[in-house]
């Protein structure tokens, strides 16, 4: 078990950390900067968590709004179990891959199996794209369009940790976590907007746009309304 006494130790205050084997490196080491963008991802999944349980589950006559309740208990189920899978994650990438400690033990193929079967299970629900989306949506949606941009970006930095370490710095079981999840995240919003009945917006080629979506003459509409002087 971890014990933590204290969360300030001091020891970092010159640039320097310490990875999981005890070696010391920079604070802008390769390998600090994915296991950062984990942490950033972790905490957007309790935004994620937050903004689900925000949703009335009832409606203003006391019923129960049921599509509310079951989204909420997927988004719990599923956010608490990755945000586990990340944390142990972060651990494996916090040191080189032939000093991880004993005791450490490594997530396996079946996490990302499991975001593949429950990516199927939710497109059954959803409608072909022809277009791409938009990030929008209620809050909740919303910020799984942002943790989805967030695994990108963790595993661009995975792959500048590779070009510096060599390919097999890294298992490949974690580069395919991090693709699949960024893959689970997208499908979880569009599953989530389907189940809530919110509207998704559509990428419109320029040559399809409406060129009029200027708003300054609803500004001076408005205007046009009240004392301006």
């Amino acid at each position: 078990m971890v014990r933590i006494d204290r969360v300030y130790t001091g020891t970092g205050d010159k640039g320097e950390t310490s990875l999981v084997d005890g070696s010391r490196v920079s604070k802008t080491h390769p390998r600090l900067k994915v296991v950062g963008v984990l942490d950033e991802l972790n905490s957007y999944f309790g935004i994620i968590l937050m903004e689900s349980n925000r949703i009335p589950s009832t409606h203003l006559d006391g019923g129960e709004r049921k599509n509310v309740n079951e989204v909420q208990q997927i988004v719990s189920k599923g956010v608490k179990r990755v945000q586990q899978e990340l944390f142990d994650l972060g651990a494996e990438l916090a040191c080189p891959k032939d000093k991880i400690p004993e005791g450490i033990v490594l997530l396996g193929q079946e996490s990302s199996d499991i975001l593949l079967t429950e990516m199927d299970s939710m497109q059954k629900e959803l409608e072909p794209l022809n277009s791409f989306i938009l990030p929008s949506g209620v809050a909740p949606i919303s910020n799984l369009h942002v943790a989805r941009t967030v695994v990108r970006r963790a595993e661009r930095n995975l792959f500048e940790l590779m070009k510096i370490e060599g390919e097999d710095s890294i298992r490949n079981f974690v580069k395919e976590y991090f693709n699949r999840l960024s893959d689970w995240l997208f499908v979880f919003a569009r599953w989530i907007s389907k189940r809530l009945g919110e509207e998704e917006f559509y990428w419109i080629p320029v040559v399809n746009r409406d060129n009029t979506l200027s708003f300054s003459e609803i500004i001076e509409k408005q205007q046009s309304r009240y004392d301006l002087d």
